[in-house]
């Protein structure tokens, strides 16, 4: 068990530790501004999906996306880093924090594309990574936020491609921590070590078992 819950970290700070345990060292002390207030046309929407890298990506390729922001969510300490939040000692989780244009995509199609970015079935964790900070999470801003994702949660409970219950959880939104600069665009950064990392941790593989995509 002990394993399990170690073997996605290991990968990602295996990745890391060759060109960023000085920013590591550097980022105990100091840490990146929250995102300033976005416009009034903009709307924000939050989700824990496993690696903040990949979702980050996934994300960023949806028209009508302005930004992602990795960051921290849903725990009990102040100002969390990210070696605390992945060995799970703050109740922190992964998120990525998404600034969109509501006249161009829906929040609707936003939890569209959350839900085929993840194994609804795996709980506390996502692919190799394991953890609650991994966890599956759909952080809403409002109350018009919590029924969509509570109506799309029932709707796939009854049209799933998949066996298995989902685990995926809906919480109401909470601070926000923005996470240190060298994991922001890490998959444009570093495409062969973020490429490396997403192939041996099989993500693109469940998501191809678990959604019957070709």
């Amino acid at each position: 068990m002990m394993y399990m819950i170690f073997k996605g970290i290991f990968w990602r700070f295996a990745l890391l530790s060759a060109m960023l345990l000085p920013a590591l060292a550097q980022a105990q002390t100091a840490k990146p501004a929250a995102p300033a207030a976005t416009p009034a046309a903009t709307a924000v929407a939050t989700f824990g999906a496993g690696c903040f890298w990949c979702v980050e990506e996934a994300f960023d390729k949806v028209p009508g996306v302005i930004s992602t922001i990795s960051g921290y969510m849903g725990g009990h300490s102040k100002n969390p880093t990210y070696p605390q939040v992945s060995a799970g000692n703050t109740g922190h989780n992964e998120v990525v924090q998404v600034a969109f244009d509501p006249s161009k995509v829906s929040y609707v199609q936003l939890l569209d594309t959350f839900w085929r970015n993840i194994d609804p079935t795996q709980a506390n964790g996502q692919f190799c990574d394991h953890g609650s900070q991994y966890r599956s999470e759909i952080f809403y801003h409002n109350d018009d936020q919590r029924k969509a994702a509570e109506a799309s949660k029932a709707k796939l409970t009854k049209d799933k491609p998949f066996t298995g219950d989902i685990k995926t959880l809906i919480t109401k939104s909470a601070e926000f921590y923005a996470a240190e600069e060298y994991h922001q665009d890490y998959y444009k950064k570093n495409p062969v070590r973020y490429s490396y990392y997403k192939t041996s941790c099989g993500r693109a593989a469940r998501l191809k078992e678990v959604w019957k995509t070709q």
